[in-house]
């Protein structure tokens, strides 16, 4: 869907997708990656989003989502490291030799080159924010959390 946006079928599967994350976020509550995604959005100040035609600085819901999620998943990986190494699976990562202790790493960076591979903008820098901007991004994440 991403590379030929011609192929419905890809583009159907995808928004089939997008409703199963969607009722999944219904009954489970929003992730950190989901709640520290509204302030990255909401204080854009330059970044000018690739395939938007729009005169103001845009982050766009699913850029802001995915821009923290190799640092979240490493986070997270410890709490339960069989799920993030199925989802590093998923992805394409071979788990066969991985220690549970690394899963966190393994799903990052298999995250992380599945983004590289779709050119997608990699991490908050590459939207324009920088350590200055943290507190502001703390802020704005801790209602959603």
């Amino acid at each position: 869907a991403v590379r030929d946006p011609e192929d419905l079928d890809a583009r159907s599967s995808m928004h089939l997708a997008s409703v199963f994350a969607g009722i999944g976020f219904g009954n489970a509550g929003v992730h950190l990656c989901h709640g520290m995604s509204y302030p990255i959005a909401g204080n854009v100040k330059t970044h000018s989003a690739k395939g938007y035609s729009v005169e103001h600085a845009l982050v766009p819901h699913g850029l802001s989502v995915v821009l923290t999620s190799p640092a979240v998943f490493n986070f997270t990986a410890p709490m339960c490291p069989e799920r993030h190494l199925e989802a590093a699976e998923i992805l394409g990562a071979d788990i066969r030799q991985v220690k549970r202790e690394d899963a966190g790493a393994v799903l990052a960076d298999t995250l992380r080159q599945f983004l590289f591979d779709l050119q997608v903008e990699d991490g908050l820098g590459a939207v324009g924010y920088s350590k200055d901007d943290v507190p502001a991004l703390v802020k704005g994440t801790i209602p959603q959390v």
